[in-house]
């Protein structure tokens, strides 16, 4: 996959199938999306190409960060193994907010992405205050010279899928049916770093550290049913997110980790990029008495887990 980031100056000089958004969690109604790109380069022999900006509108209009279910980087990775053959992440500035939709059809769909075809939803919008849409992209594809595919909503319970809906489940930590609505586990991506290294000479546990970034919308803190992708590899395990309460003794606050026991696994992952998906919300995060109850706490999750796992993929 071709990756543009951080640069308004470029050109994909191949003929194109296009679509725009934020894509957030790669839920199935993006899923929908991005299949029928697929579908159309076998026929057309058009290149895949998604067009993306590299922070969300809304944070640059409202001036705050919202939080995301899938981080840029996240986002990238999803589209690289779908086998997206580019991957546009264009600068917002107030002159993109300011650009009319018109033109950013002609200037940067057309002109720069070498758009032949464009794939969207029927709620797509565009331009100075969202003023493209559907409508505009069928008046304007004669003169511009591409062929527009609108994909209808995907449904969950007579509701549209949509980010909002999965963070609405997360933040419930109703992870089977955000994962239900995503059609994939809800996953965090990282690089392990050192813990507290208590995790097995301590409490006899080896343990993955993430941190997540800032942005990385998160469900309640706990203990989860996790799945760990480690290159090829997929192995079970259980998944604490949250701030440690209990090892932390001096009242201060440790950062937002999230620390998986994998199972059955025996390599050194320490500055290895892992994914973590979260299969079943166990408990809440709680501060224990002291190392020994987070022991027989810990043994019981992990008892959990492998009969949960067990029982899923009998």
């Amino acid at each position: 996959m071709i990756y543009i980031e951080k640069t308004k100056a470029f050109q994909i000089k191949e003929p194109t199938v296009v679509t725009i958004g934020k894509f957030d969690g790669r839920h199935r109604g993006h899923q929908k999306l991005i299949n029928t790109m697929l579908e159309m380069k076998q026929q057309y022999g058009y290149k895949t190409a998604v067009f993306t900006f590299s922070v969300a509108p809304a944070d640059l209009v409202q001036g705050k960060q919202h939080t995301v279910i899938t981080t840029n980087l996240e986002r990238r990775n999803n589209l690289r193994k779908i086998g997206i053959d580019y991957l546009v992440e264009y600068p917002f500035t107030q002159e993109v907010a300011h650009m009319p939709a018109e033109e950013f059809v002609r200037d940067i769909l057309s002109g720069k992405m070498g758009m032949k075809a464009i794939v969207v939803g029927p709620d797509c919008g565009f331009g100075y205050r969202r003023s493209g849409n559907v409508q505009l992209l069928e008046r304007l594809a004669p003169k511009y010279g591409y062929h527009l595919q609108v994909i209808e909503k995907e449904k969950e319970e007579d509701r549209d899928i949509s980010s909002t809906y999965i963070r609405e489940n997360l933040d419930l930590g109703q992870i089977e049916k955000a994962n239900k609505l995503l059609g994939e586990p809800y996953y965090i991506h990282g690089t392990v770093v050192h813990g507290n290294h208590i995790g097995e000479p301590v409490l006899g546990f080896p343990t993955a550290n993430l941190l997540p970034p800032a942005e990385k919308h998160l469900p309640p803190f706990g203990v989860y049913v996790s799945e760990i992708r480690i290159n090829e590899g997929l192995y079970g395990g259980v998944t604490n997110i949250g701030r440690k309460p209990t090892i932390k003794t001096d009242g201060s606050l440790s950062p937002v980790g999230v620390e998986t026991f994998v199972f059955d696994y025996a390599g050194d992952l320490y500055g290895k990029e892992i994914e973590v998906g979260l299969l079943h919300y166990i408990r809440p995060e709680r501060k224990m008495s002291g190392l020994e109850e987070l022991k027989e706490q810990i043994t019981r999750d992990k008892d959990f887990a492998r009969n949960f796992l067990n029982s899923t993929r009998a």
